[in-house]
C-alpha cells in the first residue's frame, strides 16, 4: 500500500484522510553538502517520511505523504550554484498554506518531517500561526537536530560530524547510496579570520570566551560545503540506526495525533 498522495486517486485519498489519516508534510533544501554528497537533502527527509507513514500503519495509524517542499529557507547556502532557496517569509507562508489546504478538507492531524536547519523558524512560525487561527496542534520532527544528538548516543565518531559529514552523511548513505560518492568525502579545509578571528560555528564568531552572531555565508565557515572535521568515515550502518530511530519516533507522534489531535 502506498502512502505517497501524489500516487494515489483523488478518492483515495478523500476517503483514507476522511477516516484519520495524518498527513506528513515532509521538507528540506537544495543546498552543498560537500563533494560527496547530493544536494537534495529534502529527498532523505521524504523517504523518511514514507518510512514513519508506513511504520504508523503497522501500529494502526494510517498516514499519508504530500510532496516534499524541496527549497530551505534563506541562511548561509544563499548564493550556492544551482541551490535555491525562499525567503523566510516565503518559506513560512508556503508551510501554512500547505496546512490550510488539509485543513479546509477536515483533516486537522499534520505533522511536519523537516530535513533542513533553515526550516526550523519557519515551520515553528506557521505552526504557531495554523494553532492562532484553527486550533490544530501541528508537530515539527527537525531531523538533523535531533539526529544529531542520536549519532553521539550511538556511537558515531565526533570527527564525522558537522554539516558535509554526519548525521546527513551516514543516513544519506543508508538511504540513497545510489546518490552519494563516498570516495571523493575530504577533511574540513581551513577557514580564513572573519572580523579578525576563525569562526567558531555556523554564523558564530568569538571574541573574550564569548560567541557572537553574525551573518555568514556558508564558504566563510565550511568551504567546498564541508565543515566536519573528517566525514570519511559516515557509513551506512550508522546512517540506518539513526533512520530507525527517527522512523519509530515519527511513527509514534502519528499515534498520538490519531488519539489527541485537537
Amino acid at each position: 500500500m502506498t502512502h505517497r498522495i501524489a500516487e494515489l486517486t483523488a478518492p483515495e485519498v478523500a476517503d483514507r484522510l476522511a477516516a484519520g489519516a495524518v498527513a506528513i508534510l515532509p521538507m528540506g533544501s537544495l543546498e552543498t553538502h560537500g563533494p560527496a554528497l547530493p544536494m537534495g537533502d529534502y529527498l532523505v527527509a521524504e523517504d523518511i517520511a514514507g518510512r514513519i507513514a508506513a511504520a504508523a500503519t503497522v501500529l494502526g495509524a494510517d498516514a499519508l505523504v504530500a510532496p516534499a517542499i524541496p527549497f530551505g529557507g534563506e541562511d548561509f547556502f544563499a548564493g550556492v550554484a544551482g541551490g535555491i532557496t525562499l525567503t523566510v517569509p516565503t518559506l513560512t507562508a508556503v508551510i501554512e498554506e500547505m496546512a490550510e489546504a488539509f485543513l479546509r478538507t477536515g483533516t486537522r492531524r499534520i505533522l511536519i518531517v523537516n530535513g533542513h536547519a533553515g526550516t526550523i523558524a519557519p515551520a515553528e512560525a506557521a505552526a504557531r500561526a495554523i494553532r492562532h487561527r484553527h486550533g490544530a496542534i501541528i508537530p515539527a520532527l527537525h531531523l538533523w537536530r535531533e539526529a544529531g544528538k542520536l549519532h553521539a548516543e550511538l556511537g558515531g565518531p565526533a570527527e564525522t560530524f558537522g554539516h558535509g559529514g554526519d548525521p546527513v552523511a551516514s543516513v544519506t548513505l543508508h538511504l540513497r547510496p545510489e546518490l552519494c560518492l563516498p570516495q571523493r568525502a575530504r577533511p574540513r579545509q581551513a577557514t580564513g579570520p572573519y572580523l579578525g578571528t576563525p569562526p567558531t560555528g555556523f554564523g558564530a564568531i568569538r571574541a573574550h570566551g564569548v560567541d557572537f552572531a553574525v551573518p555568514m555565508w556558508v564558504e566563510e565557515v565550511a568551504p567546498g560545503g564541508v565543515a566536519a572535521p573528517d566525514p570519511r568515515a559516515a557509513n551506512a550502518a550508522h546512517g540506518e540506526q539513526i533512520v530507525q530511530r527517527l522512523v519509530a519516533a515519527g511513527a509514534a507522534m502519528c499515534l498520538h495525533l490519531r488519539d489527541h489531535a485537537p
